[in-house]
């Protein structure tokens, strides 16, 4: 039973206080010992839990909210590289694909796997996706192939493996068009597919964008979903429509563009992006070494700007930090005085990282917001003085 003791966390004085908003930390959990991970923290559809990757090959769940400890899934031997929650007619299962080449389905309420996919023993798999014309279909990215299933019957109906040369980082499915998958590779290539039919290289590869590196992620946003965001594995981002491979925004120098917009440490590297449809607005999420998160607006229309921080996490993390799970309407309002969704009670998101540390993080005028929480077993780790490898493994 672990015991909870309360801090006080001092607030940083901030760079621009008219404009940028500090949050709190309220809430720091140390998930494992030693030189553990946490890789990916995403939310169950109705937020009664969220789920934590880490680098022990192991999913565990907790709650949003308090940070209560739900339990675990294990079964992978290898490096899980992306976790999702299925679709809301199944809000218990939790899925996982990982470098030992499955992708496995996990039943939540008791903690145990439901069903495999096997994409062969000398495959990764680093991606996936579910989706398709009739949302029947599992699609995963793999050694430098595609592989599609469909979920039903756990049959592969497809390979597509003449369209990139190297490990595809990324495959999604557009959430408006589930029929259309697009893949992105260390290749440097973003590729375009329609899922209908009996689907091959020849027919179904509709085109192809050259972003020229090796793409570490992408993400849609838009009103329509047209435009993509990518983030490279040497740290630069760009903008893209995909529907005509035009691209729209390139910031060779994304790190140092972001690092004149705060006064605070060099950004080392970029965690995410996030896009607010209310608000028709994109963030690059930078870091540091030593752990401080910034919100970094993206102007990408006009002229292409990366602007000063609107908000800052620091004092949380000691290490670089791997996700960002947003919880409160302000991702929405970053600008603005806006509420919280009542689940979230005042909770700005949770973070992860190297540290092996989840920390949930409080909106400005919550009361909570200069007090945290922390298990009395906690052994604190050094500060790494070396980062190397950062997206290894994917």
């Amino acid at each position: 039973m672990e015991t909870i003791t309360t801090m006080d966390v001092e607030e940083q004085p901030s760079p621009n206080p008219n404009n940028v908003k500090h949050f709190g930390l309220k809430n720091s959990i140390q998930t494992n010992f030693g030189d553990d991970y946490v890789f990916q923290i995403i939310p169950k559809d109705d937020w009664s839990a969220m789920a934590v990757s880490l680098s022990t090959n192991a999913v565990k769940l907790y709650s949003p909210v308090v940070g209560q400890y739900y339990g675990e899934c294990k079964g992978h031997s290898a490096t899980i590289n992306q976790i999702l929650f299925s679709s809301p007619s199944n809000p218990h299962v939790l899925s996982s694909c990982s470098s030992d080449g499955t992708i496995r389905a996990w039943d939540t309420r008791i903690f145990q796997q439901v069903s495999i996919l096997n994409a062969g023993p000398s495959q990764e798999v680093f991606s996936f996706s579910t989706g398709g014309p009739n949302g029947c279909l599992v699609a995963a990215g793999c050694d430098s192939q595609v592989l599609l299933w469909d979920w039903r019957n756990n049959k592969q109906i497809a390979c597509l493996e003449d369209s990139h040369m190297d490990d595809v980082t990324q495959v999604h499915f557009v959430p408006d068009e589930p029929g259309r998958l697009i893949s992105a590779s260390v290749d440097g290539l973003i590729c375009i597919f329609d899922t209908s039919g009996d689907i091959n290289d020849d027919d179904h590869l509709d085109s192809v964008i050259n972003v020229g590196t090796s793409i570490a992620k992408v993400g849609f946003f838009g009103e329509s979903y047209q435009k993509l965001w990518c983030l490279t594995h040497i740290e630069t981002a760009s903008i893209w429509d995909w529907k005509d491979g035009r691209n729209e925004v390139n910031f060779s120098e994304a790190r140092t563009l972001a690092s004149e917009s705060w006064n605070l440490d060099h950004v080392d590297y970029f965690v995410d992006c996030h896009y607010s449809k209310e608000a028709e607005k994109l963030w690059l999420i930078g870091g540091t070494n030593a752990g401080t998160l910034g919100y970094f607006p993206v102007n990408y229309s006009g002229t292409a700007t990366i602007g000063a921080a609107e908000a800052i996490l620091e004092g949380g993390h000691t290490s670089v930090v791997r996700s960002v799970l947003p919880m409160s309407r302000i991702h929405s309002e970053l600008g603005s005085s806006s509420s919280s969704h009542s689940y979230s009670s005042g909770i700005f998101g949770w973070t992860g990282g190297e540290d092996g540390r989840l920390c949930c993080w409080l909106s400005d005028d919550s009361p909570q917001k200069n007090q945290s929480w922390i298990s009395s077993t906690l052994v604190m780790k050094p500060e790494r003085t070396c980062k190397k490898n950062r997206h290894q493994p994917y």
